[in-house]
């Protein structure tokens, strides 16, 4: 049976991935959050290993918060590169096949199309920078590995931006979102079904995959589609700034091109509008 350890377990996608794994009854499953194991220590993660027989690691841990990662560079680095060479070093070392959550924010945002695996990597911020480095880091020490860059990440868990439009509207706070930049809405339940498929059919086409729903919209678009899903928000006061002050550059346009992945599992990636319906509507059922 495949053994599957799951790092940053209490993270958005960590639990998106616990949900479907009630899917996959012939994989066996250990969660671990950083209170379990922190991936940043190597003693600790070697150990580990050596007391477990995995078979894929799914390492979902990381330093997401774009803007503080401006001021707390060394702490974004620690845990998105030099932690992810500790897991690299432990997969490689254990034969171990590693699948690693990337970020769409590792491109500059010049391109006006859609985003291929091999495209020229430029990030313009610490996270996206702190990111690339955790990748290259797999690149040189792993043989089999599986790096997915995703875009715009949401579910109805955790800190996102689908809560807090949420949040604000609900409580009838205004909301002035950014026409600045276009790129994805991603279902985090759609990235953890399909990671969990590539663990079962034992693909070996090992390398970069970029994951996102299909189609492409700016963050007052996500915010304006949010709120009309939302029958009880359609009148929330939503207007849109084209010049939103941030701390951390932004790339302007990050649209990833998803037909690497969709060779590899067909029908794996839905539309974000549809996507974005289907979390809505099981929200509104469980409120």
């Amino acid at each position: 049976m495949r053994k599957i350890l799951v790092t940053g377990a209490n993270g958005q996608l960590g639990r998106c991935i616990k949900d479907a794994a009630a899917n996959f009854p012939d994989l066996q499953f250990v969660f671990v959050s950083k209170e379990t194991l922190d991936i940043e220590n190597t003693a600790l993660l070697k150990d580990y290993f050596r007391k477990n027989a995995f078979t894929h690691c799914v390492n979902t841990a990381a330093y997401t918060n774009v803007e503080k990662a401006e001021s707390e560079p060394e702490k974004a680095f620690a845990i998105n590169a030099e932690a992810v060479k500790n897991v690299a070093t432990v997969c490689k070392e254990n034969d171990v096949v590693l699948l690693h959550i990337s970020t769409d924010y590792v491109f500059d945002g010049k391109k006006e199309s859609p985003y291929v695996e091999t495209d020229f990597t430029n990030p313009i911020n610490v996270y996206g920078a702190s990111k690339l480095k955790g990748e290259q880091y797999i690149t040189e020490i792993c043989n089999k590995y599986f790096i997915f860059r995703t875009s715009w990440l949401y579910s109805q868990y955790g800190h996102n931006f689908l809560k807090t439009v949420l949040k604000y509207a609900g409580e009838g706070k205004p909301l002035t979102i950014t026409t600045e930049q276009t790129g994805t809405p991603t279902n985090a339940n759609d990235l953890a079904k399909a990671l969990l498929q590539i663990v079962t059919q034992d693909s070996t086409d090992y390398g970069v995959y970029h994951f996102s729903n299909r189609g492409e919209t700016t963050w007052f678009g996500f915010a304006e589609e949010i709120l009309a899903l939302n029958e009880k928000l359609k009148d929330a006061n939503l207007a849109k700034t084209n010049h939103y002050r941030t701390f951390a550059a932004r790339p302007a346009y990050s649209v990833l091109d998803n037909s690497k992945i969709e060779n590899l599992i067909p029908a794996s990636t839905a539309g974000w509008k549809k996507s974005l319906e289907t979390i809505i509507k099981n929200l509104s059922v469980n409120q």
